[in-house]
């Protein structure tokens, strides 16, 4: 599919093409591709946007449908760093349809076409900008797909990546499928891809690959495994090396990497960012001078890196406790550097300490407030936002000829009702009965057994020594002190049950289940909600982030009558009314509290890892059910 076109490239509509979907008027058409068609379009205000209308011979397969509406959820937790915005989507229609921005700027492929190989100095600014877009998609937990330069689009001030995940929804829906017909793009495909049994099995690292594949393309002209016919070009991605002729400096090194043959022997994308930043064309003086002409994609740069940051120190967090409390969660304080008694806030002894993440700021504390049983930890709710800056403030926005990412997520009309002109997805599957305790008619939001990737997602988190991955359960694992979340539904919900079933794999750990989790406000990139960590002898109710990142403070302990033995199911329920949050084991009661500090926000799965020093604690997960 192209990826934009500028006013002047857009073509007529056909005889047979729509002249409406939804709201929008359809004044012609801009590319066309696996997935659909793009139009361009109106807004009834007038607004130029690009339509994307699902293909004819999809819409009948409810199992594409699904894909869709989950892979459109996945992309709507990209940032926009040198990406754009979807602005309405309806995965219900007749016809599935994205509207997203529109902007007129050309596509790589199209400009390398026909203008040849880019200058050194646009060469490693566009290599800085797609290793920058990454970094963003896989923070997010999404994997691009189908990387390639007719998805990368020179939009002015910096370069922007489009169709980012959503190819997934396409593969299993593509019949009759011949070697030159598989999902992506044979030239930019990563070897691991062609292998059988791992072709559908893909990591980021996939990705990387392509950002080789795609910058060897804008500064020779050529693709690197080039050959006659796509089966040959298969067979030289997988057996030979990369023709990187014409190549030179530090760049060619990078590049060479990205295109290892082993997803192991790749870099990631945030180690691409940097390695970028700290080299440069010398004629121009380097990556400092690359970006000073392009103030955008400074910005963009800049504004990734530090989410990247934040997403780091956020997901892995020590909670420090008190010394001599009852509540202990993890180690003694002297096990933290930095640990320091702080005077007694309204009789509440709390103790702050540095977090263990590699690459947090000295200044930045970690704090614990423990609670008796039955007695709370009030404290205030700081609103320090760390405000990230998106490249789309300073470029102008973009035709994606894909599928990109919203920005709130409802149920159907479910918490504040829906975003306006935006259909909420469906529930993932059909339950054929209510969580216990749930009224009577009341649909279920999720109901996932949790056997294989969908709603929740497999990552490899290297970073922070922790994975969330399947095996008949998901499984989380993590090997040092802790807490780990793992990538899920971004579905909002204020009152709400849920049941899912948790083990605990080994000693020292508790699975953990965040409710009502979400961002502090609009412009903060801090989230914070409630944690219920289902430990051995009971369970511990928390907040996660309420007075900064990643702090933990403890509300109430609900003691089980006999503990839970390794690999025993807990069936654990949860029910948020109002202020009140209820919670059973196996169908029993097992405590409440009230407490109004957080009103709508995600349910999230992972891990508190209890354990001294560094050792490996997995928890799992099957039979999710929420119903709203």
């Amino acid at each position: 599919m192209t990826g934009a076109a500028d006013a002047a490239g857009v073509r007529p509509l056909r005889p047979g093409d729509p002249r409406r979907m939804g709201r929008y008027e359809l004044t012609g058409r801009l590319g066309e591709g696996g997935m659909g068609t793009v139009y361009l379009a109106t807004t009834p205000e007038g607004r130029r946007v690009a339509v994307k209308i699902i293909k004819a011979d999809l819409v009948d397969d409810s199992q594409f449908r699904q894909r869709f509406r989950t892979e459109v959820a996945r992309a709507q937790d990209v940032p926009p760093f040198c990406t754009a915005e979807v602005l309405d989507a309806d995965p219900d229609h007749d016809r599935p349809y994205l509207v997203v921005e529109y902007v007129a700027g050309p596509s790589l492929a199209s400009v390398v076409d026909e203008h040849g190989p880019l200058t050194s100095s646009n060469l490693h600014g566009l290599a800085i900008g797609v290793a920058t877009a990454l970094t963003a998609i896989h923070g997010a937990g999404v994997i691009h797909r189908d990387l390639k330069p007719s998805n990368v689009l020179l939009a002015p001030g910096s370069p922007k990546v489009i169709d980012f995940g959503i190819a997934r929804a396409v593969e299993g829906g593509v019949r009759h499928t011949r070697t030159d017909q598989m999902v992506g793009t044979v030239t930019y495909m990563a070897p691991e891809r062609f292998e059988p049994g791992t072709g559908r099995i893909l990591t980021p690292a996939a990705d990387i690959f392509a950002w080789g594949a795609v910058i060897a393309y804008a500064g020779t002209g050529r693709t690197p495994f080039a050959a006659d016919l796509p089966h040959l070009v298969a067979v030289r991605i997988l057996t030979m090396p990369p023709d990187l002729g014409g190549l030179g400096g530090p760049l060619r090194d990078l590049v060479e990497q990205a295109l290892a043959k082993d997803p192991a022997d790749r870099p990631t994308a945030r180690e691409l960012l940097d390695r970028l930043l700290s080299t440069g064309p010398l004629r121009t003086g380097g990556a400092a001078a690359v970006l000073e002409k392009q103030p955008a994609l400074r910005e963009a740069v800049a504004a990734t890196r530090a989410a990247d940051d934040e997403q780091a120190r956020e997901r892995t967090v020590t909670a420090v406790p008190s010394p001599g409390s009852e509540t202990t969660l993890i180690p003694a304080p002297d096990r933290v550097a930095g640990a320091r008694d702080v005077p007694v806030v309204s009789g509440t002894p709390v103790v702050s300490g540095t977090p263990v993440a590699p690459d947090a700021p000295a200044d930045r504390a970690v704090t614990v407030a423990p609670a008796a049983e039955g007695t709370a930890s009030r404290r205030g709710f700081g609103r320090t936002a760390v405000v990230i800056l998106a490249c789309a403030t300073a470029v102008a926005v973009s035709v994606l000829a894909g599928v990109v990412y919203g920005r709130a997520v409802d149920d159907r009309g479910g918490v504040g009702g829906p975003r306006a002109g935006v259909s909420a997805p469906a529930a993932s599957v059909s339950a054929p009965s209510a969580a216990p305790g749930a009224p009577a008619g009341v649909a279920a939001v999720i109901a996932d057994p949790l056997t294989a990737e969908r709603d929740w997602r497999v990552v490899l988190d290297r970073v922070n020594k922790a994975s969330c991955e399947f095996d008949d359960a998901l499984v989380v694992k993590k090997e040092a002190s802790g807490v780990y979340r793992c990538p899920g539904p971004r579905r909002l919900l204020t009152d709400f049950t849920a049941t899912v079933t948790a083990r605990l794999l080994t000693e020292d750990a508790c699975a953990a289940v965040w409710l009502r989790f979400g961002k502090v406000d609009a412009t903060a990139s801090r989230e914070a909600g409630y944690v219920l960590a289902v430990c051995a002898d009971g369970y511990r109710l928390m907040t996660h982030g309420a007075t900064g990142i990643g702090d933990l403070a403890e509300l109430a302990v609900f003691r089980f009558d006999e503990p839970v033995g390794l690999r025993e199911p807990i069936a654990v329920g949860i029910e948020a009314d109002g202020p009140r949050l209820s919670f059973t084991r196996d169908g029993a009661p097992a405590g409440s509290w009230t407490d109004s500090r957080f009103e709508m926000g995600r349910v999230v799965f992972g891990v508190l890892n209890l354990s001294e020093g560094r050792s490996t604690v997995r928890v799992s997960f099957n039979d999710v059910e929420i119903r709203a």
